[in-house]
């Protein structure tokens, strides 16, 4: 996504200043060397990183982490790699995954553009999976929305044939465009039927944020769809 008029990218995030618990930063300090992935615009070796095969799971944008490491609990024999920008974020998923004894998560904190870019193979994973991306609702910030034309083609190449694609959002606009974008890419298709959003996949955690929207009577959309 590009700006033409300043030719810079259009970012999908904003690096929110907030600062670290003592606990984040030290969770960030001891977990990062065993844990963490440096973004240097290499092709990682999976395998290699993971120190064992099986399947590959890409989450963007995961949060504060909770329900990453849930399912890394849930799915023992998978293997995960995360995305996020916001440190806080990153040094919560780590705390959890210390805490936890979860070893089958690697974790960078970076532009997920770039990562998937210059550091994830083609064809190289299972599923991957974006859940409650920010929603930019104001009509004139539309354009920063994650899940464009553009980026859902980058995601599509990174997935092995017959690999998942899973969003989910709680804003119905969003959920239309998502459905629109994806229905129109080539490659895809819808596993709940064309034009047809899923019911939550058990695999997939409530969140706090989720469950209080529940609560308030506010939807939650999920999108789930296959490479040919």
């Amino acid at each position: 996504m590009t700006d033409l008029k300043k030719g810079r990218p259009i970012r999908s995030y904003v690096l929110r200043t907030g600062r670290m618990t003592l606990g984040q930063r030290r969770a960030f300090e001891e977990g990062w060397q065993k844990w963490g992935l440096e973004y240097d615009r290499r092709e990682i070796e999976l395998d290699a990183i993971f120190g064992r095969a099986g399947p590959y799971i890409l989450e963007i944008g995961f949060g504060m982490g909770q329900s990453l490491v849930e399912m890394a609990l849930a799915e023992p024999d998978s293997n995960f790699i995360g995305i996020e920008v916001h440190k806080p974020g990153v040094g919560r998923l780590l705390h959890s995954m210390a805490e936890h004894d979860v070893d089958s998560i690697r974790v960078y904190c970076h532009d997920a553009v770039e990562i998937l870019q210059y550091c994830i193979p083609d064809t190289s994973l299972d599923s991957i999976q974006i859940f409650f991306p920010d929603p930019w609702h104001k009509k004139r910030h539309n354009k920063r929305r994650l899940i464009q034309r553009g980026f859902v083609l980058q995601l599509i190449s990174k997935l092995k044939p017959g690999g998942l694609l899973h969003l989910a959002t709680d804003w119905e606009d969003y959920a239309h465009q998502m459905m629109e974008v994806l229905s129109g890419a080539e490659g895809l298709s819808n596993t709940c039927g064309e034009g047809h959003f899923s019911s939550r996949p058990k695999r997939r955690p409530l969140t706090k944020f989720e469950l209080r929207g529940e609560r308030l009577g506010h939807g939650v959309w999920d999108l789930i769809f296959a490479r040919a």
